[in-house]
């Protein structure tokens, strides 16, 4: 059953509860501290109103967006609860460690919590993250929509701040002077879903000012230029937002603003919001387009999430407090779609180009195809058990599977995509749906409008009568021996392997970005190196399999020479036509062994090619649905872009 929450009043919000006297007109009071940014430490002082007796309290721990139990319990220290000057003793629960126990005494009416966090990423010596569950205290078991609280930020000097919450003090984006900044009242379940970046390099661009509601995008980096960003791509950034109009037809916030910060100490990030996005990327991430390409996607993917997973959200993922296990198996839509659309609307906008968007979907295709966990567990699957599947490292991953459902519901969208363009003679497509789908209720602030499955065959039964519940059942739900490559073939292209790599991927490898394989063996023998010839993943039943290597050796030597990228290369190279195989020596703890790798198909890299004679559906589905914006690098106002 569908359910929705809508921005109601504060009191509204409130019920009331033994622990709550006087909640219905008073909110929880927090000031979050990140002066100790720098020594890796935040504070908070929390005021919470209370009534005589035990209290109980609690810290997220299912934290949306993450689809785990990730809150940093473990990471809340210094502890100290006072009422009227007095401390006040507490206890943990024994079963539940995120929820703590206060006996409060008569004539308290304000319980005081100060605590302290240890914050060991997005965090350097010029700038900090904060997402919410690494200082919050509320009443446990009780709806965080129904709980009122106050937020408040006290930064170092001149730190500029980028959130979603909205200032009541007068705070000017453009001149930072850092200190602490009051915000207005929301909920338990929006200062969650409203994370904060600050630092000393701070820029706000107002994106796309003809839109209503109004879009910006925060930067904070650390080093000053970074953070300016180049004026291409505060025009694609311009035409993202010009995008998601036309895509889904609605928008489902009252402001909406992009948080980036550029660090190489900070590390890579993305986390979407209702009104924001948290998305970090390395230094150089836009320094220029080569280095853009890795992450064209993420502020589209994580913008598109303010539609589908924010707004319209998983029945069963959706849970009223953050100590109720959120249910995956829906993720498939959730992330699947987005991963799709995040990616078509940054070919849409100028993130990355037509070709880029092929070259990427290719290796995106082809690491799923020879995914060989795909022979026992079905993309579904990974969904479900998304909570317990990125744990650990790489060692095997490919007979694991990890969190597939991000790409394999990339393809399951491409297929319905071009299969409603191919029954409509490319009349309609998937676009249809998103109005219906993601449309749903027009222009709203921030609400969560849940769907099951039923809904979802529905709204894509008004795109296209046809028996989407099998198309589903098939794709998602049943055991794939291979990838779903329908949509690329209907849309007018073709996955082959060549003998050497696509642009796209010459120039990941040239970025040194984390999407790039380095040398690409696993097409050919079926290895991932990293570092100095390091083994970190074997394909399964692949040849290197079969010569019984496995993760974690170390090849000291290839047909007789010491290990190089360029040895390796030029053996696989040499053993194409042939019948000799290619000669391994390997280290494994302080043992050496030898191996034979019986492969002679030389270099493997995937790309995509036209068919004739197929109408070229992929490259409708990138085009502009709106009057695209360009703007050269030399332009000097970079404050702005219209």
């Amino acid at each position: 059953m569908n359910f929705r929450f809508t921005a109601l009043p504060l009191a509204l919000f409130i019920i009331s509860t033994p622990s709550l006297l006087q909640s219905q007109s008073t909110p929880i009071r927090i000031t979050a501290d990140l002066t100790d940014a720098t020594r890796k430490l935040y504070h908070a002082e929390v005021d919470i109103p209370v009534t005589a007796g035990t209290v109980d309290l609690t810290t997220p721990k299912w934290i949306p967006g993450d689809h785990g139990p990730t809150g940093p319990v473990d990471a809340i220290t210094g502890i100290v609860f006072t009422g009227n000057g007095q401390t006040l003793k507490w206890r943990r629960d024994d079963e539940d460690l995120y929820e703590f126990h206060v006996t409060v005494p008569a004539g308290v009416t304000t319980l005081h919590a100060h605590l302290d966090c240890i914050v060991t990423r997005r965090i350097s010596q010029k700038m900090a993250v904060l997402t919410w569950e690494m200082l919050l205290l509320y009443p446990a078991h009780t709806p965080v929509a129904k709980i009122a609280i106050q937020p408040n930020i006290k930064v170092p000097e001149g730190w500029g701040i980028g959130t979603a919450l909205t200032p009541t003090d007068g705070y000017d984006p453009q001149n930072p002077k850092g200190g602490t900044t009051h915000y207005a009242a929301t909920t338990v379940e929006q200062l969650e879903d409203s994370t904060v970046i600050t630092g000393q390099y701070f820029h706000e661009f107002a994106l796309a000012p003809e839109i209503t509601p109004r879009h910006y995008i925060d930067v904070v980096s650390d080093i000053p230029e970074d953070s300016t960003l180049r004026p291409s791509v505060l025009a694609e950034l311009n035409n993202l937002v010009r995008e998601t109009g036309a895509a889904y037809n609605s928008r489902h916030y009252n402001a909406y603003h992009f948080l980036l910060t550029l660090s190489d100490v900070a590390g890579v990030d993305g986390t979407e919001h209702s009104q924001s996005s948290d998305n970090g990327l390395d230094e150089k991430g836009f320094a220029d387009d080569a280095d853009q390409l890795g992450e064209a996607d993420l502020l589209a993917h994580e913008f598109t999430h303010s539609w589908n997973g924010k707004y319209r959200r998983p029945f069963n993922l959706y849970q009223d407090d953050f100590e109720k296990m959120q249910q995956g198996s829906l993720l498939w839509v959730y992330e699947g779609l987005t991963q799709y659309l995040g990616n078509v609307l940054a070919a849409r906008s100028g993130l990355k180009s037509q070709e880029q968007y092929r070259g990427m979907l290719a290796l995106s295709a082809a690491n799923l195809e020879y995914k060989p966990g795909r022979e026992w567990r079905s993309t579904e699957d990974t969904a479900i058990a998304a909570s317990i599947l990125d744990r650990g490292g790489p060692t095997w991953a490919n007979w694991k599977r990890g969190q597939d459902y991000y790409y394999e519901g990339e393809l399951f969208w491409l297929d319905a995509d071009t299969l409603i363009r191919q029954k409509t003679d490319n009349k309609k497509s998937l676009t249809d749906f998103l109005h219906i789908f993601l449309g749903k209720g027009g222009n709203t602030g921030p609400l969560i409008v849940t769907y099951n499955r039923d809904e979802l065959i529905a709204d894509l039964n008004q795109a296209l009568k046809y028996d989407w519940a099998t198309f589903i059942r098939e794709r998602i739900d049943d055991i794939n021996l291979h990838a779903d490559l329908a949509g690329i073939e209907r849309g007018g292209y073709k996955l082959v392997f060549t003998d050497k790599p696509s642009t796209t991927e010459r120039t990941l490898a040239g970025t040194g970005n984390r999407h790039a394989a380095g040398v690409e063996l696993w097409y050919s023998i079926g290895i991932r190196l990293r570092g100095e010839g390091v083994i970190s993943d074997v394909r399964w039943n692949g040849p290197a399999d079969k010569a019984k290597l496995f993760p974690g050796q170390k090849i000291i030597a290839v047909n007789g020479n010491i290990f190089s990228s360029d040895a390796l290369r030029t053996a696989i190279k040499q053993a194409k036509g042939t019948s000799e195989p290619i000669h391994f020596i390997l280290q494994s703890d302080t043992f050496v062994t030898t191996a034979d790798i019986d492969y002679h198909d030389g270099e493997r890299h995937p790309t995509l090619v036209r068919v004739d004679g197929i109408p070229a559906y992929l490259d409708d589905i990138t085009k502009p649905l709106t009057p695209p914006q360009k703007i050269s690098d030399e332009k000097k106002d970079k404050n702005s872009v219209e």
